[in-house]
């Protein structure tokens, strides 16, 4: 059911590859909420991906952008700006990768030059995004931003690798950054800290079936879906939390705050 909260609205929906990704579920309900978007993600996942089925259905263009290169994530917001006629009102970073998970190299093991490529696509590239808006002036007053994160970013899952030390950086790079750009433009800065969800990304995780299906057991809600994170991102992209920013926001069924289920405590008394 759509309400119309996005009516008017422009922004820029990174990461979407397929129909698993919730990048895909947010772009397809901010388009049901009335709001016009530009689709993009890196040249390889637009070659391996679906992105021009999912544009085609939001009627956005499609825009590549490697989130490593300053030159192209300046393309992007140009181009973007230009399409829409002026700045944004919204976007999601929802973009992740460890070299270290798909080669399955143990945390205690990483290989250095891995881990950096990692934290670059997976984190820096939260900051060259909101560094380069804010230079180009491309986020319009009391504009959103958010980017989906992981519990492991506090607590600790060990074959989430070195994703876990990602997530914490770009939830510490939502607080500072929220903190300036809220000074500069009223600008809100979130993050969103999904419950582990079946996405391409997620599925290389070593145990994801395990996370999945411990998450369902210790939440009084059980886990959130997909959809369910694209209605709570259309939420903070709307006007209705204007006043919400440099938050970490758990969208878990609960799942972070739980000590123990009777669930949990049933299965380890079988």
């Amino acid at each position: 059911m759509a309400y119309n909260l996005l009516k008017g609205k422009k922004g820029i929906i990174f990461g979407a590859l397929n129909e698993q990704s919730i990048a895909w579920k947010v772009a397809q309900r901010c388009h049901e909420e009335g709001a016009e978007i530009v689709l993009t993600n890196s040249p390889l996942a637009l070659r391996m991906g679906e992105l021009n089925k999912l544009a085609e259905e939001c009627n956005a263009p499609v825009i590549p952008a490697d989130v490593t290169s300053n030159e192209d994530v300046t393309n992007l917001f140009t181009k973007s700006m230009e399409h829409f006629g002026g700045g944004v009102d919204f976007v999601l970073h929802s973009i992740g990768m460890s070299v270290n998970v798909r080669k399955g190299i143990a945390y205690t093991d990483n290989n250095y030059e891995f881990t950096h490529k990692g934290l670059d696509i997976s984190a820096l590239s939260f900051h060259r995004v909101l560094q380069t808006a804010m230079k180009l002036d491309a986020i319009n007053e009391w504009g959103s931003v958010v980017a989906l994160t992981y519990i492991a970013a506090q607590r600790v899952f060990p074959d989430y690798n070195d994703m876990a030390d990602n997530k914490a950086y770009l939830e510490s790079i939502a607080r500072n950054f929220g903190y300036q750009y809220g000074v500069k433009k009223h600008v809100r800065i979130n993050t969103v800290s999904q419950s582990p969800t079946r996405t391409t990304a997620g599925s290389g995780v070593k145990g994801f079936d395990g996370f999945i299906n411990y998450a369902e057991k210790m939440s009084p809600l059980g886990n959130a879906d997909a959809n369910q994170c694209a209605d709570y991102c259309v939420s903070l992209f709307s006007d209705l939390t204007k006043m919400v920013t440099m938050q970490n926001l758990f969208h878990d069924g609960g799942f972070s705050f739980t000590g123990v289920t009777a669930a949990v405590i049933e299965q380890m008394e079988k």
